[in-house]
């Protein structure tokens, strides 16, 4: 299976682990990483807040150039990029005119048939959990895990049109398939506030703080997410007590699938993994712990 593969900002940056598991873990499971050439910039978070017609060309750029390579799907690990590609597939796909403004600004025509796919949605569908339980050589059994879908990744639904907006389940399906055990938990889809990470500190705090405390009742050892803002800022705004380390769902999947790279994506957190992890990795941790 080929796909065109949108990186997004950052995977290239603050979250480099995620860019590299999701490298490993996608041919591991028969898929093809082809990463659109030239890609630029989703303008998430802030474009569309500050101008309406870049918020779409933005993006839109990024399918045009996946459009020209012949793609038929852009896949985005990243829930904020996946949100903003599929934002303005939507917008093309209605015609009118915004969709001509798109395609004057960004300069090419739009053919149609093109589709946008989380990339936890490309495992869920596409690669199925079938075909990922047979692969796994190291099953994760026994760990609890929360699975945070936070605000992007499955809202609003006539955007993401995948899995249920407000229970939705293709994440912890994932897990299950590699031996973890998910947990029923009330904040899988609250807000972390990753957009006012670095203007209003205090009220992310408060809402990290929310959803940590929720995932520790729900008996959890880990949260799993698929969002770099997501996965950032429960790891550096959290309550100095809670030691919980915040995971890439492609990093457990890596260690499920005995891939030799795991030590290294692990190197990277700011919560040391190992208390959770070394009975089923041994030596594996962080250069800093939290």
């Amino acid at each position: 299976m080929k796909v065109a593969y949108f990186p997004g900002c950052s995977l290239h940056s603050t979250a480099r682990e995620y860019d590299q598991s999701v490298r490993a873990v996608a041919p591991a499971l028969g898929v093809q990483l082809i990463t659109v050439e030239d890609w630029n910039c989703c303008g998430a978070t802030s474009a569309h807040s500050l101008d309406p017609v870049l918020s779409l060309a933005l993006p839109a750029r990024n399918l045009a150039r996946a459009q020209a390579a012949g793609h038929q799907v852009v896949v985005a690990p990243c829930a904020a990029c996946f949100n903003r590609l599929k934002t303005a597939l939507c917008q093309l796909e209605e015609g009118g005119e915004a969709a001509q403004t798109i395609q004057k600004v960004v300069g090419f025509r739009f053919h149609g048939g093109l589709q946008v796919k989380s990339l936890v949605q490309l495992f869920w569908e596409d690669v199925g959990v079938g075909a990922i339980r047979r692969r796994v050589c190291r099953p994760l059994e026994g760990l609890r895990v929360a699975c945070y879908y936070g605000c992007l990744l499955v809202r609003p639904p006539e955007v993401a049109a995948f899995d249920d907006p407000e229970h939705p389940r293709a994440m912890d399906d994932l897990m299950a398939a590699i031996g973890a055990e998910p947990t029923s938990w009330a904040a899988a889809t609250e807000c972390c506030g990753a957009s006012l990470s670095l203007v209003r500190g205090q009220v992310v705090e408060r809402l990290v703080s929310t959803i940590l405390a929720w995932a520790q009742r729900a008996g959890a050892e880990a949260v799993v997410t698929a969002c770099p803002l997501c996965q950032s800022n429960l790891e550096m705004r959290r309550p100095a007590h809670i030691k919980m380390p915040i995971f890439y769902f492609t990093e457990l999947m890596g260690l499920a699938l005995g891939l030799p790279d795991v030590k290294r994506w692990m190197r990277a957190h700011l919560v040391d993994p190992a208390p959770v992890l070394s009975r089923f990795y041994p030596g594996v941790g962080a250069r800093r712990g939290g």
